[in-house]
């Protein structure tokens, strides 16, 4: 086996929750001030997933007083503590640039009942 795949493989993640596009998730993860360290929440959509293995990253989306904030993880970052997903979006695409141009109730992603 190469070389390399084996050390991704030693830091890959093997906890994380099955998500997909659409899920609203909420992601745990680490920030450094100064000296201290504590864990943010940050809770959104899921509006696309790229890469693969340890260079996987998705993208979180969100309305912060009316303002769209997006953020980009990586999946297998020592950073993200955990990830929760807190509902299960239908959608029938693979990334969901089109929500950034919605406003309210335009921007939401119906739930998947049958899961």
């Amino acid at each position: 086996m190469d070389y390399i795949k084996q050390l991704e493989q030693a830091q890959a993640k093997t906890d994380l929750p099955a998500f997909r596009v659409g899920d609203t998730v909420r992601v745990h993860y680490r920030i450094t001030e100064g000296s201290r360290e504590r864990i943010q929440v940050f809770e959104g959509t899921v509006i696309q997933r790229e890469g693969g293995s340890t260079n996987e990253t998705f993208t979180v989306r969100r309305l912060s007083y009316g303002v769209g904030v997006e953020r980009v993880f990586l999946v297998h970052s020592p950073r993200v503590e955990k990830i929760e997903v807190t509902r299960k979006g239908k959608v029938r695409r693979a990334k969901l640039n089109y929500l950034r141009t919605r406003v309210g109730k335009a921007a939401k992603v119906k739930e998947k009942t049958n899961y």
